[in-house]
């Protein structure tokens, strides 16, 4: 079979090898932005009269044909033609004669594919911040459920302090708009246009790219041919930005698994979201919060992928970058069905009140309460701390918590203490009282709820 750029070559490649240099098992995907980029430098080649109107009619019709039997999954590749351009480019001349090879005037493959991959990332970004604006929703919704539930906080893994359990959740809500934030910058760098690069230099034909970069919807174009056709920064931060957001939800997902043990009990996690055991019928598996937590791993894996193929390659374009495409392919499918399944769990998740409420009653999370209490009695901090360490200790050999101790035995203890002990010591009056700004109180959860959704709608308007 004749190679479209076959003129220069005596010998034609083995069957084998030129399954080995194709991508069109994978660069299909990109068949959309191929059409539509060549739609609009079809119009441009006409504007600026490089082909006449005649040929520019018979090309765009036979673009808009294909683009239609593209929507349906009707066209069929060939390995033979190496990649979407030239299987699309030979499906076009196959459909309207001569006037299709015309269409290739003053463009390469090189700022083609560029171009494809920069409108895919962009479209894609914006799909991508659409599944995190759901997945915010969600934990709003829950949190909005639970601000006065009381959960065990941590460091280390260690009971610290008790807090809302509203407040919880909202952490992750606000990492998520960090994530989205990334990905809205990341467009400024993703919004270039390379059509008009040429392979390398530029072309000597009179284009226009401004008409073109209009018609695509860019917001600017690359200034320099060898930049725009050899740079993949855009992959890779979408790549960067994904593995962000993947470390995100695997840590959420690490919570969630550990709530939903048996040792936990916090929180069930929906049949919808989990497995059985083939063995044990008695097992519910987290499996869907443990899938997205491995499937971090292999985002990162795209992301180092992406820096090891550009780190060594000289300008402008090298047959390495067709490897520039599965690890961006692979991440944005990845991440965007880990956000539809965290949406899905956190929707349906059930939240046991009751032993999260007992838990913040049996542990020494009200310790610091304890702390504060004496220092604003006066005494210094640091020999409030040690007291209390003293006591905590002594309960922990006695086998109770500070709410079983006895006035008489405070007193003993620190003559200072008096019957309101018992209040400020109570998990709800230390969860309560936090309201600086920020902190885990009711009252500044519910303005951190309030400042949340206002983010969300105005993010929709």
């Amino acid at each position: 079979m004749k190679k479209l750029w076959g003129g220069r070559f005596s010998k034609q490649p083995e069957e084998w090898v030129d399954e080995f240099g194709a991508s069109i098992s994978f660069d299909q995907q990109l068949a959309s932005q191929d059409l539509t980029g060549s739609l609009a430098h079809a119009k441009m080649l006409f504007e600026c009269g490089i082909i006449e109107k005649e040929a520019y009619e018979n090309i765009k019709q036979g673009l808009l044909s294909l683009k239609k039997e593209e929507e349906k999954g009707d066209l069929q590749y060939a390995v033979q033609y190496e990649d979407i351009h030239l299987n699309l480019e030979k499906l076009l001349t196959d459909k309207i004669g001569a006037d299709g090879g015309k269409l290739h005037t003053a463009r390469s493959r090189n700022d083609q594919v560029a171009t494809d991959l920069h409108l895919f990332v962009k479209e894609e970004t914006v799909l991508i911040m659409d599944h995190i604006d759901e997945l915010q929703k969600a934990l709003l919704n829950l949190a909005g459920e639970h601000v006065e539930t009381m959960i065990p906080g941590y460091t280390h893994l260690q009971r610290a302090q008790p807090v809302s359990f509203a407040h919880h959740l909202l952490a992750y809500f606000w990492m998520l708009e960090r994530d989205k934030e990334r990905l809205q910058d990341s467009l400024k760098r993703t919004d270039i246009m390379p059509l008009g690069a040429g392979a390398l230099a530029g072309t000597t034909f009179p284009i226009d790219r401004s008409i073109t970069m209009n018609e695509l919807g860019f917001a600017k174009k690359y200034l320099n041919s060898l930049d725009a056709v050899s740079d993949r920064d855009f992959a890779i931060e979408s790549c960067s930005n994904a593995s962000l957001v993947m470390m995100h939800l695997s840590r959420f997902c690490e919570e969630l698994i550990i709530w939903s043990s048996e040792e936990f009990g916090f929180v069930e996690i929906s049949d919808s979201f989990t497995t059985g055991s083939s063995m044990m019928p008695q097992k519910k598996n987290p499996d869907m919060a443990e899938l997205i937590r491995g499937k971090s791993g292999r985002v990162y894996g795209s992301l180092v992928s992406l820096l090891t193929l550009m780190k060594g390659l000289p300008l402008a374009y090298n047959k390495d970058m067709q490897e520039d495409k599965e690890p961006v392919f692979d991440t944005i499918k990845t991440v965007k069905g880990c956000l539809s399944i965290m949406t899905g769990m956190i929707n349906e998740l059930k939240v046991n009140e009751e032993r999260m409420n007992n838990a913040v009653h049996q542990d020494f999370s009200n310790a610091t309460e304890l702390a504060d209490y004496l220092a604003k009695k006066g005494i210094p901090f640091r020999e409030a701390h040690e007291l209390v360490g003293k006591m905590v200790l002594l309960c922990i050999q006695k086998g109770c918590y500070l709410l079983d101790v006895s006035l008489d035995e405070y007193k003993e203890w620190c003559p200072i203490v008096e019957e309101d002990i018992f209040e400020v010591l109570s998990p709800k009056h230390a969860v309560e009282r936090r309201n600086s700004e920020g902190g885990t109180g009711f009252q500044a959860v519910r303005q951190q709820l309030e400042a949340a959704t206002s983010i969300l709608i105005a993010a929709k308007n």
